[in-house]
């Protein structure tokens, strides 16, 4: 039945990349689940407290999918890698706009309490690692893109090596490499 729905939203994927609104239509309920878990996985290694809640990460995630030209989507996997990457993606602006106002924005100057002083060093964790996984992208692309799958994206190894194109040993054998690296370069700090 997995592979009836895997099958089913595939084929809708193509149908919308194609142009056909209807399939656009029928897709939504289908991923929605899915990508509530994958922001309620992203969210969950947020601070308590953080002002960008699930639903809003879902729906500006989305939004940025539909609205998206030209993609030619290959399987489940590809679009919900693509999702992963876009949550990064909204989650490190988010960081970057709180660091930003950390800095002062303009804004009166208040005192420094516990609640903020956790916020921003969340908010550092993920600028850090944001740079740290650029830094990974240009050494080896390849583990970059594993990384992002694998870690933000949820894709389990073999989901992972059907968008990369790649065995799933390699997958493993880069992913553990990937790690290790980022575990070094996020010590440095």
């Amino acid at each position: 039945m997995v592979e009836a729905q895997t099958h089913d939203l595939t084929q809708l994927l193509v149908d919308w990349s194609r142009g056909d609104k209807a399939a656009l239509d029928k897709l939504m309920p289908l991923v929605d689940e899915e990508l509530r878990r994958l922001a309620h996985r992203y969210m969950s290694r947020e601070r308590a407290g953080h002002t960008l809640q699930t639903t809003a990460l879902v729906n500006e995630a989305f939004l940025r999918l539909i609205n998206r030209s030209k993609v030619d989507w290959q399987n489940r996997a590809h679009f919900f890698g693509l999702a992963a990457q876009l949550m990064r993606t909204i989650l490190v602006d988010h960081a970057r706009s709180h660091a930003c106002a950390k800095r002062g924005g303009g804004a009166d100057k208040l005192e420094l309490d516990e609640g903020l002083a956790v916020s921003q060093q969340k908010a550092s964790e993920v600028l850090a690692l944001d740079d740290a996984l650029k830094q990974l992208a240009v050494i080896d692309p390849e583990q970059g893109r594993i990384v992002e799958l694998r870690f933000f994206g949820g894709l389990t190894v073999e989901e992972t090596a059907e968008v990369l194109h790649i065995s799933p040993a390699t997958v493993k054998r880069e992913w553990s490499t990937a790690k290790a690296w980022l575990y070094r370069e996020l010590r440095k700090d």
